[in-house]
């Protein structure tokens, strides 16, 4: 995994804005790289950069903190640690920099008084939780915030989140997750932005700049940490906290972007991930938290570690004991220690022995000081507790959770426009197992929610539509469980099964079927509990959990209209409803107002819009797949690759349908030839041809001809999502930027735009047909 010494005085050179161009590359093309007017150091500095005040202040205080204060400030606990009585001592010793899992705002504000009033130095404590997607409001999970393709959209909820969770005293959330992932048997696929490097770098900074607004000092800011540093998405088979191996072509050019991205937009923390990258603990991993993080992007803020994976490098057998851990961590890049003690029982020691430069702690308490400098804790520390009391799921918090959950949905199918139901029906079956579950629709990392707050699918369906005189048929028809408990069963359980023998569970589905048949539609709510996706819910197969499939089977045969609701944090096997069933929407987890927006979409009071972040598989043995493969020696024939089914995908990444029609035509380029490190337009005219308001996403995507690598057949380099009113014609512009076409060539171990010929293809999702082409030149 380490840049080979030959290329690291290129790779200096050109992280110090130098421009260089190389020529006899194997296609014979030219290939330049060059800066933008600034390094990637130099933005990310500015954009995450300490004033002179703050360091001043932070520069004295660091001199007058003795050793066992400065790695206090290295050390966070848990709420549930076995601290004990200790923690208040600690805290008053100046033993202790952030807490985590405290949710209390009453003991927030009093832990914060004990380290600023009865500490020697007055540090004040920084307060951690995972606000992942919303905090006492819950908002769609970020896999369906990337649905939104929507930037705004995922800046608005990551804003309101900072804004609760702010409220109550915590000024530190674990997210955004930045881990592309391609398998969704990973459990972990629905707390990123899915398979693309250029739609997750878009949502990546849209999460930094919602999570820290305009200015970290702003009391309703909260510092932002991206995770998991680096390649955790790519764990082998799916399998959570396994070992990702990854080459170096694909970190640089997949995995890295999103992270980068961030770091540019001014990212104040990130956290080094559990596994193994190419058989380095990522914890330990100099290479990533240094020379990559801090050398070549010039990263300001500081690094924690992931839960006790400091003290898990002796588990890898990557360290040789506790001290030999503590060691490695630090002097990889490691500043802060999550929940462990590693840090706090054996870095003493380690300086004294030489192990450890004192340096090397000092420039670490340094980051920690500066991010509690920037975020106004040394003047503002304390718990403004009546901000809380008309914050939490107020009226304001509860209108965008429904907006957002309606921007997120993706329509998949509507045969014979089943959706939206029409006016006049005299009933509706309700059927499934998470249609009237409040913690299963919110969603997993939902953890400082309270489920009584939230709208079911039945309670939003009922309120839209038995008013209206439709009458809601509900009953679950079956019950699911997770096989195995779940790490969050104590902080966020979902309901347990009630039907306990053979008998009451056929008569439940049987009742769901009468009913069904009494109706005029049947809608069934369907897919994963909360339980089955998130982190340690990976799985071996797609396939609808419990006997949904026979349910969803049983209803079709009724031969009444059935609409499929999804539910879920992952795509799943539905190849059979995708022939079978004439309407299917993904909700994804959609949050505290579910079932409000749910029904806003199936009543057309809302139109989706959203459109797939991932390729979603035929099967499970489809996977990993994604649509930026590469082009092999029968390019012609991409979808017969299995002898016994379809390899090509159920549905495209970047697909979507809506309740009308758009046409698109007239594709247009401002230049037929640009610059390297320049940039032109693609435009296209967009025309709404249904009888509905909507909305599209114009997607832009290029390929290289030819170069010192093969590359992808097709990649994402621009979108926009765009509303139109029935009939409405838009001429959308996208700009290019030729900086977006460079890569991590294998053959010359660095990054570069190259020059020659690029294809570029304007649509609604990654099959686009609208086609032109366009030659890079030389500066």
């Amino acid at each position: 995994m380490f840049l080979p010494s030959t290329f690291r005085p290129i790779h200096q050179a050109l992280a110090a804005g130098f421009t260089l161009l190389f020529l006899a590359t194997p296609s014979g093309s030219v290939l330049s790289a060059q800066s933008a007017g600034r390094s990637t150091g130099q933005i990310a500095a500015a954009n995450y950069a300490s004033s002179p005040q703050a360091e001043r202040f932070v520069n004295d205080l660091l001199a007058r903190m003795t050793l066992e204060e400065k790695i206090g400030q290295m050390t966070q606990i848990a709420l549930n640690s076995p601290e004990g009585p200790k923690r208040d001592e600690r805290i008053q010793k100046g033993e202790v920099g952030s807490l985590l899992f405290v949710r209390d705002p009453k003991e927030i504000d009093r832990l914060q008084h004990l380290a600023v009033e009865k500490s020697r130095l007055h540090i004040p404590l920084i307060f951690g939780f995972d606000v992942i997607h919303g905090y006492r409001t819950v908002y769609p999970i970020p896999l369906a915030l990337a649905a939104s393709w929507d930037p705004v959209t995922t800046e608005r909820a990551q804003r309101m989140a900072a804004r609760e969770a702010s409220s109550v005293g915590i000024r530190w959330t674990f997210s955004p997750m930045l881990d592309i992932a391609r398998d969704p048997r990973w459990g972990r696929i629905m707390e990123g932005s899915g398979e693309d490097p250029y739609l997750g770098s878009r949502m990546a900074e849209a999460d930094i700049r919602g999570f820290q607004g305009t200015s970290l000092s702003n009391p309703d800011s909260i510092l932002a940490c991206i995770k998991h540093f680096a390649g955790y998405g790519a764990a082998a088979g799916g399998r959570d906290y396994d070992s990702s191996d990854i080459s170096d072509e694909q970190l640089w050019n997949v995995y890295f972007p999103p992270f980068h991205a961030a770091v540019e937009a001014g990212a104040g923390s990130l956290m080094s991930a559990y596994m193994d990258l190419n058989s380095v603990p990522a914890t330990g991993n100099r290479w990533l938290l240094h020379d990559v993080l801090r050398q070549d992007w010039g990263f300001q803020g500081f690094v924690v570690s992931d839960w006790d994976s400091v003290k898990s490098l002796t588990t890898h057998g990557f360290a040789s004991a506790p001290e030999d851990a503590a060691v490695r961590a630090v002097n990889a890049g490691v500043d802060m220690e999550m929940t462990s003690t590693t840090f706090r029982d054996n870095l003493a020691d380690a300086l004294k022995k030489g192990l450890v430069q004192q340096g090397t702690i000092d420039r670490a308490v340094h980051d920690i000081l500066i991010a509690k400098y920037k975020l106004g804790l040394f003047k503002d520390p304390y718990v403004p507790i009546e901000r809380s009391q008309t914050e939490l799921v107020s009226k304001d918090q509860r209108g965008a959770a429904r907006s957002i959950a309606t921007r997120t949905a993706v329509l998949l199918r509507n045969q014979d426009n089943l959706l939206p139901l029409k006016p006049g029906l005299k009933s509706i079956a309700l059927i499934g197992p998470l249609a009237d579950s409040k913690p299963d629709i919110m969603g997993s990392w939902s953890l400082g929610s309270h489920p009584e707050d939230t709208v079911t699918v039945l309670e939003g369906m009922r309120r839209r539509f038995e008013a209206n005189g439709t009458k809601i048929l509900f009953t679950k028809g079956v019950e699911i469980e997770r096989v195995q408990p779940s790490i969050f069963d104590e902080q966020f359980p979902s309901p347990k099964p009630t039907l306990t023998t053979d008998d009451a569970r056929q008569a439940e589905f049987n009742h769901a079927i009468d009913l069904v048949k009494q109706s005029d539609v049947a809608v069934l709510v369907l897919g994963e509990a909360q339980t089955m996706s998130g982190e340690r819910a990976s799985r071996s197969s797609l396939t609808l959990p419990g006997k949904q499939q026979q349910l969803l089977e049983a209803a079709v045969a009724t031969g009444k209209p059935v609409v499929l609701v999804l539910a879920n944090g992952r795509p799943l096997d539905i190849t059979w409803a995708s022939t079978h069933v004439p309407a299917i929407l993904d909700a994804w987890y959609p949050g505290t107002e579910a079932g409000n927006a749910i029904a806003d979409l199936l009543s057309g009071d809302a139109v989706p819009g959203g459109k797939l972040p991932v390729t979603w598989p035929r099967s499970v043995g489809q996977v990993p797949i994604f649509y930026a493969r590469n082009l092999t020696q029968i390019p012609n024939d991409p979808d017969t690759r299995y002898w016994d089914g379809s390899s090509a995908p159920l549905y495209p990444f970047g697909y979507g349908l809506s309740y009308t029609t758009f046409a698109l035509s007239g594709l247009k380029q401002s230049a037929q030839t640009v610059r390297s490190g320049g940039s032109f337009d693609v435009s296209i005219d967009v025309q709404n041809t249904g009888k509905a308001a909507g909305d599209q996403v114009i997607q832009l995507y290029t390929h290289q001809s030819a170069g010192s690598a093969s590359r992808p057949v097709r990649e994402l380099k621009g979108f926009c999502r765009i509303a139109l009113k029935p009939g409405e014609r838009q001429t959308v512009t996208l700009t290019l930027q030729t900086k977006d076409l460079g890569f991590w060539s294998p053959q010359t171990h660095r990054w570069s735009i190259e020059l020659g010929t690029f294809d570029l293809w304007v649509g609604t999702d990654s099959n686009a047909t609208e086609h032109a082409t366009f030659e890079v030149t030389a500066p």
